[in-house]
């Protein structure tokens, strides 16, 4: 992997984190470069805001309040071994730099490599019973998750996602044009075990898991069937499991600019303030879950539900429930038509 500009990851310690977060997405390489003058003084990934805001840290905080000043680097006289040195730490990206500490340039390691090493082996559940009205009219057609991205169906690069971390249990629950589905998967080349789970009605995107009791006994991933997570997938398990959650929501940080000036008005019909084109960030839920197995026997049977709805009744019931937070860039939604083509280009396919 090479970029043009090693600068597009150049930050100082006086930026915001809300800054280096926005920086991450637009680069993409879920590192920046704490320098000055060139010199790397520390560096900044997206575990690192990621752990600030589980802290409860703000987003307005400063850059070297949450910077990484021991990082792991390596020489230039020594960049032939960066490659040995990222499997054997566990690291994505190693910035190179002389005697001096002057950055040179940074290599890196694609995920899948770091992924496979530690398998998750959780099963999968991918709601697919949805009829995709914001896609009409390509779901007149084919049911939404047989719609392809590239040359294969989104449904098909989830289970590739799951499966370089060893998931390799999934679960279908299907309901709109579903003999399409089941003949798809029935037919493709596979290495994993698939079962469907047939709505006889129109479940909501948390009904169907009714389907599931006494068929599931350990902790799960849920999906959406028109989501991609690029994200590291034990981590976010052993997230779940150290922290004794009954469900986790994957959430993703989205930064919103109104493109208007905002008035504030008093009691009395004037003016109190004015914000021109604010900006806003905050959490959202991407659908993507891990679930422990007792939730499902808590479902009622054949009743629409929204999942976020079954998340309000364990919240209710006392259980935990926790959030970990990604980048808005590791969040791909094709719910929508425009968003079917973002990601379509940035899977490169």
């Amino acid at each position: 992997m090479r970029i043009l500009n090693i600068e597009t990851l150049f930050i100082t310690e006086d930026q915001s984190v809300l800054e280096a977060m926005k920086q991450i997405d637009a680069t993409g390489y879920q590192i920046l470069l704490v320098s000055e003058n060139n010199i790397l003084k520390a560096i900044i990934t997206d575990g690192d805001i990621r752990r600030h805001i589980l802290r409860g840290g703000k987003l307005e905080d400063r850059v070297k309040e949450i910077a990484n000043y021991n990082p792991k680097l390596i020489f230039e006289k020594d960049k032939d071994k960066a490659l040995e040195l990222m499997k054997k730490w566990s690291i994505l990206s190693l910035p190179i730099v002389s005697e001096s500490h002057e950055i040179l340039s940074i290599t890196f390691l694609k995920d899948y490599e770091i992924g496979r090493k530690f398998p998750v082996s959780a099963p999968v559940v991918i709601m697919a019973g949805g009829l995709g009205t914001r896609l009409y009219p390509y779901t007149k057609i084919l049911p939404k998750p047989l719609i392809p991205i590239g040359e294969i169906p989104i449904t098909e690069h989830i289970i590739n996602n799951f499966m370089e971390y060893e998931c390799n249990e999934f679960h279908l629950i299907v309901n709109h044009k579903k003999n399409m589905i089941k003949v798809y998967f029935s037919e493709a080349a596979k290495d994993y075990k698939i079962e469907f789970h047939d709505e006889e009605i129109q479940l909501g995107t948390g009904g169907g898991l009714s389907l599931l009791k006494g068929k599931l006994e350990s902790t799960f991933f849920l999906t959406n069937c028109d989501i991609l997570i690029r994200a590291n997938y034990k981590e976010i398990y052993d997230f779940h499991k150290q922290n004794g959650n009954m469900i986790t929501i994957v959430a993703a940080y989205k930064h919103l600019t109104i493109p208007y000036g905002i008035i504030n008005m008093n009691n009395i019909g004037e003016i109190a303030s004015m914000t021109e084109k604010p900006q806003y960030s905050f959490l959202t839920n991407t659908g993507f879950y891990v679930v422990e197995a007792e939730v499902l026997n808590r479902i009622e049977d054949n009743k629409a539900i929204g999942f976020p709805d079954i998340i309000e009744q364990q919240k209710g019931l006392g259980e935990k429930i926790g959030v970990f937070p990604v980048s808005e860039r590791s969040w791909l939604d094709m719910g929508q038509l425009e968003e079917l083509e973002v990601m379509r280009k940035e899977l490169g396919v």
